[in-house]
């Protein structure tokens, strides 16, 4: 129930700013201690099997440490029975990424209808690593949608699955871990060793919750279309999510491909380097515009919907 009340919050509420104006999101937080420790032990005149062995230190110190916490926190909330069971689902809403990266992607296809095809780039530049100048606008769209489409693997079922697995603890380390991912986990000179384990582990960890996601990514796309999408993005995602580069963020995209009937992934350029992939639904449309982002988000709504309900239905049984 507390989940339950916690995606509801997330997804009313969101991340509001003038909170982390004056405060810092527990995710920075999460991030100013891997980069000091990166910075330590991630040093260039290290040899690479030192470094490997550094950022594998490294992750598992962070994740005990974040278990650990998390165990402290819920006994802490525990012990204050009805408002510590409020304060655990205001931590678990402000963990949770709904509303705030529902924004984020809607502010792409306003930023293409408001400022043209430079507004649609500085908007995605905020939410993928990719270089927005190479992109052209159905190019901007397509990199919001499969944004959208990763990060609700990551960013809403993975936390949520997690918390229902091992409570807040779970909620934490997975937190944890994905930050990690995200800031060393990248396969250039830098971080191919250090970022080894994080990379791996975010990969182990967000197994069954990517396969999950386009069961709910399948449900929106009923929801908004029809059974018709629904098949398809099942389909889709089944058939295509080897084409991706990463062993998780494939059924997402695929899926979300298929709801929209629209071709996503494909070649793109990232810091400077051309990355060659085939397109994911390559029979769909070409070409994306800023009604597939609202279409996307309006998917990716009825999907936090579809997990919404799992979870209250986890509830009366």
């Amino acid at each position: 129930m507390i989940l339950a009340l916690a995606l509801l919050l997330d997804r009313v509420v969101g991340d509001p700013n003038w909170i982390w104006q004056r405060v810092p999101h527990p995710v920075v937080i999460f991030g100013k201690a891997i980069s000091a420790l990166e910075k330590r032990y991630n040093r260039f005149e290290l040899s690479n099997t030192t470094r490997r062995r550094n950022g594998v230190a490294v992750i598992v110190a962070l994740l005990a440490v974040s278990l650990a916490s998390g165990f402290v926190t819920h006994r802490i909330m525990s012990a204050f029975g009805l408002i510590g069971s409020l304060a655990e689902i205001i931590i678990l809403a402000i963990l949770l990424a709904q509303k705030s990266l529902a924004d984020h992607v809607l502010a792409v296809a306003t930023g293409l209808q408001q400022g043209g095809l430079s507004g649609g780039r500085h908007a995605v530049s905020m939410i993928v690593g990719r270089d927005p100048q190479t992109l052209d606008e159905p190019a901007v769209c397509r990199a919001a949608i499969e944004s959208l489409a990763e990060n609700f693997s990551d960013g809403v079922v993975a936390p949520a699955f997690w918390y229902a697995v091992l409570g807040l603890p779970g909620m934490f380390a997975y937190k944890m871990l994905n930050t990690a991912d995200s800031m060393i986990g990248h396969k250039n000179e830098r971080y191919r060793d250090f970022g080894w384990a994080s990379a791996r582990l975010d990969d182990a960890a967000n197994w069954l919750p990517a396969r999950l996601s386009i069961l709910l990514l399948a449900a929106g796309a009923f929801v908004r279309f029809g059974v018709s999408r629904a098949r398809a993005s099942l389909k889709i995602a089944l058939r295509d999510h080897g084409f991706h580069r990463s062993p998780n963020s494939g059924w997402p995209e695929a899926a979300m491909a298929g709801a929209l009937g629209l071709q996503l992934a494909g070649p793109r350029i990232y810091e400077g380097n051309l990355v060659s992939e085939p397109m994911l639904n390559e029979e769909g449309r070409a070409t994306a515009d800023a009604g597939d982002i609202t279409a996307g988000v309006a998917v990716f709504y009825h999907a936090c919907t579809a997990l919404l309900l799992c979870t209250l239905t986890a509830v009366l049984l």
